[in-house]
């Protein structure tokens, strides 16, 4: 099941195993059951602290539960945890046997202090990149407390009960039965969600902190980079992140960033993360900014009601992705209507779904989608295709995609549970039209997280935060960097060269002004 350099690879690092992991394996004859039960044999052959053990009452099969016989903890793996799984299940075993978990003290402390009997059910596809992020902070949890349990599912090796939940986007996460997120939802976040009383804890945490040279609002590249700055001109930094690197974590292939040939998001993340953290660098996570205002000094309230001071304050918010803004988009959201293709693509195979946006995020979502799926029809506002030429060729020779141009989406279609198509208008005949389908792809562009600072910033017409050469907004000391502001090409290596900017800019800005 293994290669030989991933075999090796994994036993290097289950030599950090301190205490026995139990692998309570739930296989048939089927293709995943032997599957996974070769993976299980693979694993068991590289460590002797590693028992296999058959487990007869698994409610799902193929699975198997990672035990750890000296904490009682248990993680549940349903299907075979590869692909963008696998880095989970390897942290699982580590965890269970006793290795040391990188985790602050505080949340490790709130984590065991939860009460009760906790259930969660992760639903999962080995294609997408944002589920591991989901399925490690839950094993985290897993494994700290007892009373919590976690049980990954491959949505491709259980159809029917993804069917029966009517689950059409990855990550959706179940607790005790009902549903309780959908999407990239962080460790802290979750633990807002289950612990009654953190958000006044953090409030009270966050109102100690003493005022900050720098205060930067947002995790992702130009965070990241404005960050890094600050710190190395001995600035004391602050970073509010809701989820630290932003859209870039949503990001599978990167083949742009210059000096590195080919990378994915996730892993640009963490060493983002890791490049931040080297300095002394105090990293909020889990924070919503609602706030800001000035006085003696910069004012940042935010979400829980905690208010931080600075001397300066650098917006890097990022942008999500843009929405049709027609009838049933938001009703059926999840259900049906999906903005990553990576992710949620899995789930439509066989069946018919559309792309909306000909720009080169839709035609290559398209591309993508039609060695899944039944069939992809495009659907393009505009009277030409505005993707690469290479991939307009591409898209154009594949059998199973139709391209509409001069199509104006008007409504989302379903039965009360699940999209069943999608009515457009012929922008040159008028004519309204029809296309019946199970999914919608929706890759329309970005729109910036700035509805916040709407009267306190200038801002376009769009809700870009207007920024001069030195990254500074129209309110002096107030910077701002990365695809929230007016720069005009939404880049990962730009909105890095922006954050290095806007953090110079402070610097000077303090310089002058201290």
């Amino acid at each position: 099941m293994l290669d030989n350099n991933l075999k090796s690879a994994l036993k290097g690092y289950l030599q950090n195993l301190k205490t026995p992991v139990e692998l309570a394996l739930a296989a048939d004859q089927s293709e995943k059951g032997l599957e996974l039960k070769a993976l299980v044999d693979d694993i068991a052959s590289l460590s002797d602290l590693i028992v296999v053990t058959q487990n007869a009452t698994a409610s799902r099969v193929p699975s198997m539960q990672v035990r750890s016989q000296a904490k009682g903890t248990v993680m549940t793996f349903a299907g075979v945890p590869m692909g963008h799984e696998f880095t989970s299940l390897v942290l699982a075993l580590l965890h269970s046997g006793g290795h040391t978990i990188k985790e602050e003290a505080a949340v490790l402390e709130q984590i065991a202090a939860l009460p009760g009997t906790l259930n969660f059910e992760i639903y999962v596809s080995l294609s997408c990149q944002t589920c591991p992020e989901v399925v490690q902070a839950l094993n985290l949890l897993a494994a700290v407390n007892p009373n919590i349990t976690t049980t990954m599912i491959d949505g491709a090796v259980f159809p029917q009960e993804v069917a029966d939940r009517n689950i059409m986007a990855v990550p959706t996460v179940y607790l005790n039965g009902e549903q309780f997120s959908q999407g990239a939802i962080s460790l802290g976040n979750i633990l807002n969600k289950v612990d009654a009383s953190a958000a006044t804890r953090q409030a009270e945490a966050l109102a100690k902190k003493d005022n900050f040279d720098v205060l930067v609002v947002g995790g992702g590249p130009a965070g990241s980079a404005a960050a890094i700055y600050a710190a190395r001109k001995g600035l004391n930094t602050g970073v509010v992140a809701e989820r630290f690197g932003g859209q870039v974590a949503d990001t599978v292939g990167i083949e742009n960033f210059i000096s590195v040939k080919e990378t994915e998001g996730p892993k640009l993340v963490a060493n983002l993360e890791a490049h931040v953290r080297h300095y002394e660098v105090d990293i909020m996570h889990s924070q919503k900014a609602v706030k800001l205002s000035q006085n003696e000094l910069f004012e940042l309230e935010l979400a829980n009601g905690a208010v931080l001071k600075a001397k300066t304050v650098i917006l890097s918010t990022g942008a999500r992705w843009r929405e049709m803004n027609v009838p049933g988009e938001k009703e059926y959201r999840g259900r049906g209507v999906a903005y990553c293709p990576h992710c949620d693509g899995p789930l439509f195979k066989g069946k018919r779904v559309a792309v909306i946006g000909g720009g080169n995020s839709g035609i290559e979502a398209a591309i993508d989608l039609a060695g899944i799926v039944e069939h992809v029809t495009v659907l393009e506002f505009d009277s030409k295709l505005r993707a690469d030429a290479v991939l307009v060729k591409k898209a154009q020779s594949m059998g199973n995609i139709d391209i509409i141009l001069n199509a104006q989406s008007t409504e989302v279609l379903g039965d009360g549970s699940k999209v069943t198509g999608i009515n457009y208008t012929d922008r040159v005949t008028g004519k309204a039209k029809h296309v019946a389908l199970a999914g919608i792809f929706v890759q329309i562009g970005l729109v910036p997280n700035t509805e916040w600072l709407r009267g306190t910033l200038e801002l376009t017409n769009r809700g870009e935060i207007i920024v001069d050469s030195h990254g500074q907004t129209s309110m002096k000391g107030v910077f701002a960097a990365g695809d929230a502001t007016n720069t005009p090409f939404k880049q990962i290596i730009i909105a890095m060269g922006s954050g290095a900017t806007a953090s110079l800019g402070a610097f000077d800005y303090l310089i002058r002004n201290s």
